[in-house]
């Protein structure tokens, strides 16, 4: 398949994609506003000239996040324009960053639509976030000298087959970025098998490292467990779960409390549409459960804090003695391990980790990780680790260690950036 036939495809698709919206939209409301966006449509006024970083969604907001305050720091003259394509991502960059960046959705990738955004927008430099390749969009940028970076960029093997596959779209695609900032040798080879240019892959390590923790968070933490009155209660939390993950995460929970009744675990689903869903789900398993989102305190008989906020999550994490990471024990992937690492929590995770493949055999390999397969082991791994404050010290510190001896990645790429601007 080559770009003529892909952007056709994509036009003929254009009613299923609104249905998608619409189905979603049923259950996050959030994606039936601002439609007109994703067609570059109606964009918010935007003072054109300076750097253009997309973000897909959450995750990658957050891992943007050092690069653009670094970026607003060294050039305070250029204007900042961050798109994502989600409500979620919206939300956490407007809460990241309020008024002192530009933006909007990323329009569908249309060539027309990629056009008038870029029209709109007119940026020296685009910087995408990990591994969101859109064809047209890249080809608007190059035609008019725009340079690309692909930055922390990762390629896993399953994603470099799928991208393989489309050889004729991929490999000219490849080659009109003028930067991909990758995250390990590994992945810096499979970009150069898909047809990326030699002199254009660098291997910069993960931004990801680069995570730096406020003192005045790790404060604000200890004084809500004074208030709490938890400063001796074991809890322990379970941050971006999927669905089928949450019940393997409550039968543990259940478990542990015949051990030690007094354990809290705070659950924080991954998508704000499920908050609902989950909160009836530990209801209905008979556990007694706060909303974070009440603001009220934690009582003693409570035994499941629900995560129901955005932009809480790395304070939620400072909470808890001990983080189980999610979208691990269902297919998903994993989500970041480096956060709770940071803030010095022994991390667990289940088996699924093919998205951070290199950052968890670091981890595993300084014994900073521990995986576990099912509710029975996640249960046992935790009673251990409360039983033995010497080994969740060890893997704190093995945890800082990996993150320390990793950092960089950002000044690299920051280097990189001064040179194409």
């Amino acid at each position: 398949m080559n770009r003529p036939l892909y952007t056709l495809l994509l036009h003929l698709a254009l009613p299923l994609i609104a249905l998608r919206l619409a189905l979603r939209a049923r259950k996050a409301p959030a994606y039936a506003r601002r439609i007109n966006e994703r067609f570059s449509l109606g964009l918010p006024t935007m003072q054109p000239g300076g750097i253009w970083v997309h973000a897909v969604s959450v995750g990658e907001s957050i891992a943007a996040a050092p690069m653009i305050r670094a970026l607003q720091s060294h050039y305070p003259e250029l204007p900042i324009t961050v798109t994502c394509m989600t409500p979620t991502g919206s939300e956490r960059i407007q809460a990241m960053f309020g008024n002192s960046v530009q933006h909007c959705y990323l329009p569908y990738d249309l060539p027309w639509a990629a056009a008038r955004f870029l029209e709109r927008v007119q940026p020296c430099l685009a910087v995408v976030m990990e591994t969101e390749l859109w064809p047209n969009h890249i080809h608007q940028c190059a035609k008019r000298g725009i340079p690309v970076v692909l930055a922390n960029a990762r390629l896993s093997e399953r994603s470099a087959r799928g991208y393989a596959r489309f050889a004729k779209l991929t490999a000219p695609m490849l080659a009109e970025l003028s930067l991909i900032a990758v995250q390990t040798q590994a992945e810096a080879q499979r970009f150069l098998t898909l047809g990326a240019r030699p002199e254009c892959v660098e291997v910069t390590g993960s931004i990801k490292f680069d995570l730096k923790i406020d003192a005045e968070l790790l404060q604000r933490a200890v004084e809500l467990r004074r208030q709490w009155q938890a400063e001796q209660r074991p809890v322990w939390i379970a941050a971006s779960t999927h669905a089928g993950e949450d019940e393997i995460v409550l039968a543990a929970h259940r478990q542990l409390l015949t051990t030690r009744p007094d354990a809290l675990l705070i659950l924080v689903p991954r998508h704000p549409e499920r908050f609902n869903s989950v909160h009836d789900l530990c209801i209905s398993e008979g556990l007694k459960t706060r909303r974070r989102s009440m603001g009220e305190a934690v009582q003693a008989s409570d035994e499941v804090l629900l995560g129901d906020t955005m932009g809480e999550l790395l304070f939620l994490y400072a909470l808890a003695d001990i983080a189980f990471v999610g979208g691990s024990l269902v297919a998903n992937g994993g989500h970041n391990l480096l956060e709770p690492a940071a803030l010095g929590k022994p991390v667990l995770s289940g088996p699924h980790l093919f998205n951070f493949l290199e950052i968890a055999a670091q981890l595993r390999d300084a014994g900073a990780l521990s995986e576990v397969e099912n509710a029975a082991q996640l249960a046992d791994r935790i009673a251990t680790l409360l039983n033995e404050p010497s080994e969740m010290q060890s893997m704190s510190q093995a945890g800082l260690s990996v993150l320390k001896a990793n950092q960089g990645a950002l000044e690299r790429l920051l280097k990189d950036l001064q040179r194409l601007l």
